[in-house]
């Protein structure tokens, strides 16, 4: 009877064990949401914003980009939208700053990858209101013309899923 208690325990050992309990890099993360700028009038053509500020409502860090025409950022996984702020020519003291708040509307996915990594979580924009726009403080001047969704489903950071025109 002792070696079958035996056995049952070593038994329990292996399955009940992962084969290896390290989160490599290479294992596949939660996805940034990944934005291209582009020109409003030459709209195949990408345009590089400078001086983007980028703030999250309720956030305490900022993000902050110059002469680019691509970008990443966070989406938060504990809730069903992303709220920002996006600030052009931040560092700027003229009239030339605007900023446009933009919410991201979408459902998420969380995924169980090991014991060891957690959970990742992928996200779906919404269909209707993936995207809206609006304007602080009654500003009646919007700096990003058209908003574009090119993939609503963000499951990678290798493809872009959101195309702004300016």
């Amino acid at each position: 009877m002792k070696i079958v208690h035996k056995l049952i325990v070593v038994l329990w050992f292996l399955v009940g064990c992962e084969k290896d309990d390290i989160c490599t890099e290479d294992t596949p993360t939660t996805p940034r949401l990944i934005i291209e700028f582009y020109d409003s009038i030459n709209t195949s053509v990408k345009k590089n914003v400078a001086n983007l500020k980028i703030q999250g409502l309720g956030a305490q860090t900022e993000l902050n980009f110059n002469l680019v025409d691509q970008i990443e950022i966070p989406l938060k996984t504990i809730d069903n939208s992303s709220e920002f702020t996006f600030i052009i020519n931040s560092t700027s003291n003229s009239n030339l700053t605007n900023q446009d708040n933009i919410r991201f509307n979408y459902t998420r996915n969380d995924i169980y990858i090991s014991r060891a990594c957690g959970f990742k979580t992928n996200f779906d924009l919404n269909l209707g209101n993936g995207v809206e726009q609006s304007n602080p403080y009654g500003d009646t001047e919007f700096w990003i013309d058209q908003i574009e969704i090119v993939k609503t489903k963000i499951e990678t950071e290798n493809e872009v899923h959101i195309k702004m025109y300016f």
